[in-house]
């Protein structure tokens, strides 16, 4: 068998396989989520949000809103240099992301075993 053959099986055996996994796996809504800014994203958000008079005072500015935490809770970005920092009896994440008027926003969250504590919400300075 030449070489063209037996690159030609197994492509197809690949395109065949690919199709059964998207099949299979398009139904559970399976995603990947390995990488640590991804799974400390995907722990905040599967818990409930407990909000602190200082986070609650900020959303009465109206500068940033409900809308824009959870925003950056799906696709900001988890400062490490900053985060994981004991803190009472959970660990403080400082992420990155940004409001509805595109300004750069920094919320930090207290993550416990059971809830998280939104504790503040800052703009950059430029």
């Amino acid at each position: 068998m030449k070489f063209t053959q037996r690159l030609a099986y197994y492509l197809f055996g690949i395109l065949i396989g690919c199709m059964f996994l998207v099949y299979f796996f398009g139904e559970k809504k399976t995603e990947f989520c390995y990488l640590p800014n991804c799974r400390v994203l995907k722990d905040l958000r599967s818990k409930p949000v407990v909000y602190s008079k200082e986070a609650e005072a900020i959303f009465k500015e109206g500068w940033v809103t409900n809308d824009d935490v959870r925003n950056t809770l799906n696709y900001g970005k988890v400062d490490f240099d900053k985060s994981n920092i004991k803190e009472e009896d959970g660990k403080l994440y400082v992420i990155k992301g940004r409001n509805e008027a595109n300004e750069t926003i920094y919320v930090e969250m207290v993550n416990y075993s059971d809830k998280v504590k939104l504790k503040s919400i800052t703009k950059e300075v430029k």
